[in-house]
């Protein structure tokens, strides 16, 4: 039986990714932030009570910027695999705490990397790298495009990136970067572009909600489904040898094309409903993100199986089942 490690367990991706390694056998492990208050409802349906017999999943407090803590949980969990999903992930809010995204998204990778070198524990590494970090490199993005970031968070992301590679190539580590593209599901938290427009087009069907409020609609991007893209992610550690991999649809549908698919699920035209805010907008943005995903085709042997147009409705669809 093996032993994974999960930072970010209470996430999208984390929550999906213990489901996963839950059903393959794993004993798994996640980290979460002390807080006065539960924040674990994504993962409430897989855990099992420490007391009752033969527990799989089990949760410890820490955080990214306490690297003794970080260590001395490896060194007692001794995992096989280690899956850092964490981060301070929402690139809108990278513009307003640069500081403490560099501190978490940066710094919290070099913290677990170091943890796993001091302790020589032989876990193998998952980097959990964004598309972000392509910025204005023109699409589609592979593996051999250049990091152009325009935001603090993509910033971090490269960093992150470059470090895993570091410890790799210095360290002999088995490190992978896996570089998704946006991944959406209607476990998405709420103040992500995707989900805001799921649960407002469930809202106003349901005349609980007037209008949305959004920024740029225009922006394009590669979406898909995270359920599919956390099989990806564990893919990347069964390999014979560690390498980065592009994890995306290929294909780019924009801001507007979702709001679209969502609203005319529920019978209702988008354009009666959402006005803009300037709010929203970033900076600096990235116009159009694409992804090249040959390599997780042929060497992983994964292909994303859901597009925009049905992920939108499926996420229409279970916030629609939230209100009843």
């Amino acid at each position: 039986m093996k032993t994974a490690f999960i930072t970010g367990i209470t996430g999208q991706d984390g929550s999906y990714l213990a489901e996963s390694l839950l059903g393959k056998g794993y004993l798994v492990h996640g980290l979460i932030r002390r807080a006065s208050t539960f924040n674990t409802h994504r993962i409430d349906h897989l855990y099992t009570d420490p007391h009752d017999s033969d527990p799989r999943l089990f949760l410890h407090y820490g955080d990214l910027t306490d690297s003794s803590r970080l260590t001395t949980l490896l060194e007692r969990i001794a995992p096989d695999e280690v899956y850092h999903l964490a981060a301070q992930s929402h690139v809108r809010v990278s513009f307003d705490e640069p500081e403490f995204t560099g501190d978490v998204t940066g710094l919290g990778t070099t913290r677990i990397l170091e943890a796993i070198r001091a302790t020589e524990i032989p876990a193998r590494f998952y980097q959990a790298s964004s598309s972000e970090m392509f910025g204005s490199t023109p699409p589609p993005q592979d593996e051999s495009s250049l990091f152009r970031p325009r935001s603090p968070y993509a910033a971090a992301k490269v960093y992150a990136y470059w470090m895993a590679r570091n410890y790799r190539e210095a360290y002999d580590m088995f490190a992978v970067n896996g570089i998704l593209f946006n991944h959406e599901s209607p476990r998405r938290g709420e103040t992500f572009v995707s989900r805001k427009i799921s649960m407002a087009a469930a809202r106003i069907a349901a005349g609980q909600q007037g209008v949305l409020y959004l920024g740029n609609i225009d922006a394009r991007r590669d979406w898909g489904y995270a359920k599919e893209y956390v099989e990806a992610m564990w893919l990347m550690l069964q390999t014979d040898q560690p390498d980065d991999f592009v994890v995306a649809t290929g294909t780019s549908y924009s801001v507007r094309d979702f709001l679209s698919f969502a609203f005319e699920h529920v019978g209702l035209e988008w354009e009666k409903y959402v006005r803009f805010d300037a709010r929203y907008l970033r900076p600096t943005d990235v116009d159009d993100l694409v992804g090249g995903p040959t390599k997780a085709w042929s060497v992983l042997g994964w292909k994303a199986q859901t597009l925009v147009p049905e992920l939108a409705r499926l996420m229409v669809d279970a916030d629609v089942a939230r209100l009843t």
